[in-house]
């Protein structure tokens, strides 16, 4: 397949929301990457609910939801209620992550899980055939505009080998510091979507920069 390119609404301008919707509408982009944090289980809180009826209101796009915060699953309806498409939570806050995934899918989303920088692929054996994508943190969660950790490229490679051993259908997404410099490379490994937040909303040309990453 050919790979997806999500900007991340994080870094968009929070006083000009629907001109950045519109731009990703307008662009090549093929989802919007929301992350949802709580301050808890990351050192940020970025918005909720309304923001993200907000943004749903004038999306054109999936919405990719990346929950990053405590106790997701008292919120799986609630987004599912906002037109979340992609539902991404975070391995290391689910005690029952099977149960969380099967309740994603049963209101109709993808599931997705995530794993931070530090936790190993092999933590996903289990699991990896009942989702529909695996985020990989490619920085430490919380903040945009961090430096993309080099290590990230190693678990691109052993993801896509767990995948391809468990004949699993899984995406890979890598999400945290991608740009034009380290696109190509995540590609050749095995990445199927990349997420671009800081590299795409802080260009000149935000539609441009989507179009250089798409045509990676």
């Amino acid at each position: 397949m050919d790979k997806l390119i999500a900007p991340s609404i994080l870094a968009a301008d929070f006083g000009n929301l629907e001109r950045d919707c519109t731009m990703i509408n307008e662009s090549v982009a093929d989802w919007f990457h929301i992350d949802i944090m709580d301050g808890v289980f990351v050192p940020n809180i970025s918005f909720g609910m309304p923001v993200l009826k907000s943004i749903s209101s004038h999306a054109k796009k999936p919405l990719d939801v990346h929950l990053m915060i405590v106790n997701p699953d008292k919120y799986i309806k609630s987004f599912a209620d906002l037109n979340s498409e992609i539902l991404t939570i975070h391995y290391e806050v689910c005690n029952h992550l099977h149960r969380s995934v099967q309740e994603i899918k049963s209101y109709g989303m993808k599931a997705g899980v995530a794993i931070n920088p530090h936790t190993p692929i092999s933590t996903l054996n289990s699991i990896i055939k009942e989702v529909d994508l695996v985020c990989l943190m490619s920085v430490n969660p919380g903040f945009g505009g961090q430096k993309f950790i080099e290590h990230t490229y190693k678990k691109v490679q052993e993801l896509k080998n767990l995948i391809n051993s468990k004949d699993s259908n899984a995406l890979i997404e890598v999400d945290g510091g991608v740009t034009d410099q380290n696109a190509e490379k995540l590609i050749q490994l095995g990445a199927d979507v990349l997420v671009a937040g800081s590299f795409v909303f802080k260009s000149t040309d935000p539609k441009a920069t989507i179009s250089r990453l798409k045509s990676i």
